[in-house]
């Protein structure tokens, strides 16, 4: 069972805004932080550029009728109740074209979005996507013109990354449980693509008593989490190990304290 957040993380009347690009970013990018933050009392919204359509599907008769988003979109918002997320925002940009497709009506959604829930905070991918997912990088560049275009009013950016190997780890560990499959990769991507040339970051979060809500989190997105997937092979403790600690980069448009730091630790630089 997760630790309730004490006193001096009481973030009750704070909002966050968590900006991804496809249903699951959320849970595998920092569920952890979100989890956490919600249970301090923060008011977390998540708005997600895409319904997902575009995905992998670990099993036909999770989509009867081939309609990938719709069910996409309803296993975001059960792993949104997982995570506490109070509002879930899903537009329905072209997945797989984020990058290239509707840049300036998901621009003027995003600024609309933060003028709306005036948030502490905003968490998004930094420059590599996590693993250089173009539709990911997308998103972080909307992300940033729309914060950076506020000014002064501009909430706190943060970036989240991934430290390298960390996923390689995953995939060893669900091997030395017995795990053998002909892909050892997520999604058909290499492990070692997962925070390839992520930069150092500026904070981290322990979230090793929210690791089992992330674990379900990510569980509730079933369509892309089968059974050949490395996450579903570990358990409880071994996920706490690779997943306890969530990193992110500050951006420096704006360094007024926020939430993060609330909860986190700063990175000092050797």
């Amino acid at each position: 069972m997760a630790r309730i957040a004490d006193e001096t993380d009481d973030l009750t009347g704070r909002t966050v805004l968590a900006v991804f690009a496809h249903p699951d970013d959320e849970s595998l990018a920092c569920g952890g932080t979100l989890a956490r933050l919600a249970d301090a009392g923060a008011r977390v919204v998540l708005l997600c550029a895409s319904r997902g359509e575009g995905g992998s599907i670990s099993d036909p008769a999770l989509v009867p009728d081939g309609d990938l988003g719709r069910v996409r979109e309803h296993e975001l918002r059960e792993a949104a109740k997982v995570l506490g997320i109070a509002e879930v925002i899903v537009l329905d940009h072209p997945d797989g074209e984020l990058r290239w497709e509707h840049v300036h009506e998901l621009h003027l959604q995003i600024v609309s979005t933060i003028t709306r829930c005036r948030p502490d905070a905003v968490i998004t991918f930094a420059e590599d996507g996590l693993y250089w997912h173009l539709d990911h990088i997308g998103v972080h560049e909307r992300t940033y013109t729309a914060v950076k275009s506020m000014g002064a009013e501009a909430p706190p950016l943060y970036y989240v990354t991934m430290a390298p190997g960390v996923m390689r780890e995953v995939v060893r560990t669900a091997i030395a449980e017995g795990w053998a499959s002909p892909d050892s990769s997520f999604w058909g991507i290499a492990p070692e693509a997962f925070g390839d040339a992520a930069e150092t970051p500026t904070i981290v979060v322990d979230v090793a008593d929210w690791v089992p809500r992330k674990l379900a989190a990510l569980r509730c997105h079933r369509t892309q989490m089968g059974p050949t997937n490395p996450f579903a092979q570990i358990d409880q403790v071994q996920a706490r190990r690779w997943l306890g600690i969530e990193h992110f980069r500050r951006s420096p448009i704006s360094l007024v304290e926020s939430v993060l730091e609330r909860i986190g630790s700063p990175v000092v630089s050797s």
